[in-house]
């Protein structure tokens, strides 16, 4: 049933849908980055489409490869009963050029695995309402998941702050007491002792 949707979508897009295929009954579309956004609202609104469900958004590197990330959106037709994986491919070895049009919009459940695609990836969703890291703290440096992020590296340590040196509520625990978590200086970010 799929196959209809990859056929639809070259017949639309036409130089657009970069690629095709189907592996393990998934069958998929590499897209142009620039009509991202064009085609999952295609997909969404179109009635033979009817792509109702956004079911997960990621980012993956390929760092031997360019582009090097690739976005990769699952969706499915409760009225219709298939599903597609959609892919687009962007940045450079360097990670410049590592963004897309946000799919919001489209679907407002994309919202949170935008940022987390942001946040380990490195992907910018340009038009994202709330663009901002939301597994790693503000000032983490790098996105984890890079093939090429060290594992070894060092974050800088934030000190704790208060409500009111912070100017707003904070809603946090207060840092572990003596008794708790691991005691300083053994933790590998702290060095010999």
């Amino acid at each position: 049933m799929s196959e209809r949707v990859l056929e639809a979508l070259k017949s639309q897009f036409g130089g657009a849908i970069l690629e095709t295929h189907a592996q393990f009954g998934d069958d998929t579309a590499i897209v142009d980055a620039k009509r991202w956004k064009e085609i999952c609202q295609f997909l969404r609104d179109d009635p033979k489409m009817s792509f109702d469900m956004f079911v997960d958004l990621c980012g993956v590197d390929y760092p031997d490869r360019e582009p090097r990330i690739e976005v990769v959106l699952h969706l499915y037709s409760t009225a219709r009963r298939h599903r597609v994986r959609l892919k687009t491919r962007v940045g450079d070895s360097e990670m410049e050029g590592v963004e897309v049009e946000t799919i919001t919009e489209v679907w407002p459940g994309a919202s949170w695995f935008e940022r987390e695609a942001y946040d380990l990836v490195g992907v910018t969703f340009l038009g994202h309402p709330d663009l901002r890291r939301i597994l790693m703290y503000p000032e983490f440096e790098g996105h984890p998941l890079l093939k090429d992020y060290p594992a070894n590296k060092a974050q800088p340590l934030v000190p704790y702050r208060t409500e009111e040196e912070a100017g707003r509520p904070l809603e946090k625990l207060a840092p572990f007491g003596p008794d708790e978590g691991m005691p300083f200086g053994r933790h590998p970010t702290h060095g010999e002792n």
